[in-house]
């Protein structure tokens, strides 16, 4: 064989790895929910999530209400998140139970506005998507309910971060209103916030008291989180 005939070989076989791994990327699932509500702060967010647990949550915009001033805001984030595998696994097994997303959402009830939820899947599956604001699908309304409930925890995370930076003495109330929330059902996931509970926790310019409720908030974020039971 010659020597460009090596080299037209050995192109085309970097090429089809290439494209391969492409293929591959492309045949990995993913789900997807926006939401957006005008009326709060963020007033529009994404969560990406893959099957591992893994996925990127982006919030902006939103104009603080009147009671909102003065106190700690925070309507711009961009982090990469970690959930865990059971909660992953229920979102993955609730798109496959309802065609990926690939159906009607919407009750079209009359029912006070609760924010525009859009729910997509792709993967080697198929694509599909759906938008609703209420659904009459029971479990469709509980997956709702629990990634605004991850979105919670992810925007108490939020605060606490610039609490440590701007206001130490904020942290304590904060920390109260999370574990109530999260006793309450309605923050799901504190594994996704461990990093900055463990900050607050380990920090001596911190009162005592607020680590204290840190240190309980991270046992909490070693038990399952992954129950939707809040409709």
């Amino acid at each position: 064989m010659s020597r460009s005939s090596t080299v037209v070989y050995t192109l085309l076989g970097i090429l089809a790895l290439a494209g391969g791994g492409s293929l591959l990327a492309q045949q990995t699932p993913e789900f997807q929910v926006e939401y957006t509500n005008a009326q709060l702060v963020p007033a529009h967010w994404v969560i990406k999530l893959n099957p591992d647990g893994s996925g990127q949550f982006d919030a902006e915009g939103g104009t603080p209400q009147e009671q909102d001033k003065g106190q700690i805001v925070v309507a711009t984030v961009h982090r990469p998140i970690q959930v865990s595998a059971e909660f992953a696994s229920r979102v993955f097994l609730t798109a496959r139970r309802h065609k990926l997303f690939a159906i009607g959402c919407e009750s079209h009830m009359k029912v006070a506005f609760q924010g525009t939820k859009r729910l997509s899947y792709a993967g080697p599956e198929g694509n599909g998507s759906c938008e609703y604001n209420y659904s009459k699908d029971k479990e469709i309304q509980m997956l709702g309910t629990a990634l605004l409930d991850l979105e919670a925890t992810l925007l108490h995370g939020a605060r606490l971060e610039k609490l440590l930076q701007h206001d130490r003495l904020g942290l304590d109330k904060e920390l109260e209103d999370l574990a109530t929330a999260a006793h309450e059902g309605e923050a799901l996931e504190l594994g996704t916030i461990r990093e900055v509970l463990a900050r607050v926790a380990d920090d001596p310019q911190v009162m005592e008291r607020a680590r204290r409720k840190a240190r309980g908030l991270l046992g909490l974020a070693d038990t399952k989180q992954a129950g939707w039971s809040r409709d």
